[in-house]
């Protein structure tokens, strides 16, 4: 299945957005380990419809537009990563979890560092959540995209919150 791209400047610097044809498959940083996340070869198309979604609905995201986003996505791992990105969806905007309530969702309280394995390994930042996941003290742990970044994302969020 032929991956595309397109990179979009926000306010937390240069994404690059991943789809196929049917969905996206990741949202990555500028300053991404390669490592984190693979995948197949890419080739950029500026024009690809689901890009140009992801795109829109990430604009509105940065502007305060939009809390939900309403995206095909396709998650490729393992099926315990796949619940706990799934497990991110639920995590309401302006709201924050903890590794171990994660772990308490998905029905097994001793997973909390495979969580936060799952959770590193999340390809669809910022639509998939995993910003708002942080320590059990509240302290900003792990972020792929820098802890600034997630700063900026929860800041963002929480004065969007009546």
């Amino acid at each position: 299945m032929q991956l595309v791209y397109m990179y979009m400047d926000s306010p937390v610097g240069a994404l690059k957005l991943v789809a196929h044809d049917q969905a996206l498959v990741a949202v990555m940083w500028d300053n991404e380990d390669h490592k984190r996340v693979r995948l197949a070869e890419l080739v950029e198309n500026v024009q690809h419809p689901i890009l140009l979604k992801v795109k829109q609905q990430l604009e509105e995201y940065f502007l305060g537009q939009r809390q939900q986003f309403d995206l095909p996505l396709d998650f490729q791992g393992t099926a315990f990563q796949q619940q706990v990105w799934q497990a991110l969806l639920t995590i309401p905007f302006g709201e924050t979890r903890s590794y171990k309530e994660i772990a308490v969702q998905l029905g097994n309280q001793k997973a909390v560092r495979a969580v936060g394995a799952a959770n590193g390994k999340n390809p669809i930042s910022i639509i998939a959540p995993c910003h708002r996941v942080i320590g059990s003290s509240g302290a900003l742990v792990g972020f792929a995209g820098g802890l600034d970044k997630k700063q900026i994302l929860l800041s963002l969020e929480k004065s969007q919150i009546p």
